[in-house]
This record gives structure tokens, sequence and C-alpha cells, in this order.
């Protein structure tokens, strides 16, 4: 609920909530369905514009709740095609949204939390600490803008997102309702109707809240893992040393059983030059996920100011590569997009003063495109 305005946000519920809240307001139930509808498959947010609900129930809702997404600071386009939102949440902190497209796929990295507490050494997000966990609005509100912005609705078959990964700022299992309830909106027919296998939860290694998240959804699974020994590992992915290899892998083990159905555990795994590039670590991570069914994403390092960490060679990363492929791993390297808007994997940060500039650009902008021609105020250089 907005302590301002005292209204439920609707942006947030999933299809339960929704029924729930309408019988507290004495309505049938069926009504969530039709406004959940209205929200996701149309980018809805004036209840006006839902012209199948009676003018009493548009009116009482209008008194009673709110359909409100996160501000949009910027919007910045890739050179690739991927684009990357800032939008500000109600915590005043900036957080970042990345769409990549690929092919006939097109897929949204969403944040869960301002900031990140867990300070992996070669992430520029963790270095920021942490500020705030973002509601399931702010959550699925990512998606909402993303799939508005590019006219995808009504919803189509051929959507312009077909994927969502919980790998944006911050660790998705340390805001665990609120994600939940964002991904369950996610693959709710009547929400955005992405397949369970096309939405990912990304976790440095939380191992109890693993466990949690196999009793109440059927999303896939990924693990930072950066590793392949604990003396490493608790160096780069400080949580290890709480978690050490042994329980994460066992845990990680149990979520992809549940699910059955072939599903594997996704490896991602950042590659740093003269850190954890070497063919001692290829084999060790060889001997380590010999019996997990998994796949492996290489990501060589994305610099950032001070981070202490460089890149591999080409070389360096295809040998690392060729090693796990000849032990019988599917293995592929990610392609750094989005390089140009600071928008590759570990370089989400939300610096709060640098979005502020921005948004003072952006809405620069946007008011120069509506003002008609000859209106005095905002100089166009």
């Amino acid at each position: 609920m907005n302590e301002t305005t005292g209204k439920v946000n609707l942006l947030g519920l999933t299809q339960p909530q929704l029924e729930a809240f309408f019988e507290q307001i004495g309505e049938k139930r069926f009504r969530a369905g039709q406004v959940m509808k209205w929200i996701h498959h149309f980018g809805v947010d004036d209840f006006d514009a839902m012209t199948n609900i009676g003018k009493a129930l548009r009116e009482k809702l209008k008194a009673r709740a709110e359909i409100r997404g996160p501000e949009i600071v910027s919007e910045d386009i890739s050179s690739d095609g991927t684009r990357k939102w800032v939008v500000r949440v109600a915590s005043g902190s900036c957080v970042e949204t990345v769409y990549i497209p690929q092919g006939g796929r097109g897929t949204l990295c969403v944040s869960s939390q301002a900031g990140c507490a867990l300070d992996c050494s070669f992430c520029s997000t963790g270095k920021q600490g942490f500020n705030s966990n973002l509601t399931a609005a702010e959550v699925i509100g990512q998606v909402w803008i993303a799939n508005k912005s590019f006219g995808t609705v009504p919803a189509k078959i051929d959507r312009a997102i077909t994927n969502v990964v919980m790998m944006g700022m911050g660790e998705p299992l340390l805001n665990f309702d609120n994600v939940v309830a964002a991904m369950q909106i996610m693959m709710d027919d009547l929400g955005y109707g992405i397949s369970k296998r096309k939405v990912t939860l990304s976790t440095s290694g939380v191992v109890p809240m693993i466990d949690e998240l196999a009793k109440v959804i059927d999303v896939s699974l990924a693990l930072s893992l950066h590793a392949p020994n604990d003396e490493l590992r608790n160096e780069l992915v400080p949580i290890n040393r709480k978690y050490p290899l042994e329980v994460l892998l066992a845990a990680c083990q149990r979520y992809i059983s549940r699910l059955g159905e072939k599903r594997v555990l996704t490896i991602e795994y950042t590659l740093l030059r003269g850190v954890n590039d070497q063919p001692e670590h290829a084999a060790q991570m060889i001997e380590l996920l010999a019996d997990i069914p998994c796949k492996i994403n290489l990501i060589p390092f994305n610099p950032f100011p001070h981070s202490g960490y460089e890149r591999p060679s080409n070389n360096a990363i295809r040998r690392f590569q060729d090693i796990l492929h000849k032990a019988g791993h599917n293995v592929t390297v990610r392609t750094t997009r989005g390089e140009d808007i600071d928008a590759a994997c570990g370089q989400l940060v939300g610096q709060v003063l640098d979005r502020t500039r921005r948004s003072e650009r952006y809405i620069a902008v946007r008011q120069l495109q509506a003002e008609p021609a000859g209106t005095p105020g905002l100089e166009r250089s």
C-alpha cells in the first residue's frame, strides 16, 4: 500500500492476491482477471480506460487503488540494439533494467534490489552497498515498462520480450517474497505468459532460500559460481564463507531434481585475467560439476573503474572453453552487449548522482518533444 495515498498498487498483485482484493472491497473474484489483462496485456494504468468494467466499479477502484510503475529516469539504446532503463523506486534509489535482443529471442534482465549486500569483488553493483528491496510492483514494473516501450501491447505471439532473467542489480533470494510474486505474474497467462523454462532466477548462493524456492515455484535456476574451489570463491563471492561449495551445489541439485523434466542448472562463470581463467581452474570445474546436469555460461569480465581486475585474452577464453567442451560440457561464451551504455554484465551500478543528471536530460528532451513549434521556454542546443 502507498503510505502517502493509502491506495493499493495493483501492478504487483498476483492473480490470487488480486482476487482477494476484489473480495475485500465487495466485488466478484472474476474482476481480477479483467483487471490483470488491462494492466499487463494492454499496459493500462488508467481505470477509466477499462471499458468492460462498469463506471461504479471504476470509481471505487480510483478511490482505493492505483497502477503505478517505477519512475523512468532514462532510457539508453546501444549500437547493438541493447536497451537500458534507469528507474527510480520508492526508496529514492535508482536501479537498472537491460533488454538484450539476439535473433528471435529478447531477454530482459531485471533487478531485484537497489544495490547489493553480497559485495562480490568483481561486480560494480556490489561496490555501492545495499540500499533497499524492491516491491513486487517495482520488480514486475520493469517488465511492464519494457513491454510497453516496444509497442507490444496488446500482447502478441511474437512479443519482443521472450525471456526474463533475474540477473540485474541485487540478490533475488534476499528479496524472496517480492521476487516470487513478480515471477508468478511473469508466468501467469493473465500476466505475461512466459514459460517457466524462460524465467530464470540467478543466485550467488543463499542456500536456505534455494530450498524455499523449490516449494513455491518452478522457474529455471542459475548459479553465479565464478570460482571452482572454496579458497578462491571465498575471495570473489564472500557469501561462500557461509555456504561453501559442497553445501551450495547440494542445494542446487535438490532444486533441479524437484523440477524434473530434464531441467538443468545454469552455471555463470565470470572470467578474470590471471585469477580464475587458468587450465587448472577449468580442470577443477570439471571435477566440481561432474555429477550435476548443467550448462555453463562463461562471461568475460567487463571492466569498470578501480575494479582491480582485467578481461582475459581471447586465446585464454577459448582455451578455457575448449577444456570444458572436451570434458563433455555444454559451454557458451556470453557476448558482451551494451557496453557503450554501461549495460554489460557486472556493470550495473545505479549511482544516484549520475542517474539524476540523466533524469534531468531525459525530462528536458521529453519537454522539447512535447512543445509546439515556436513555444518559448527551453532552448534547443
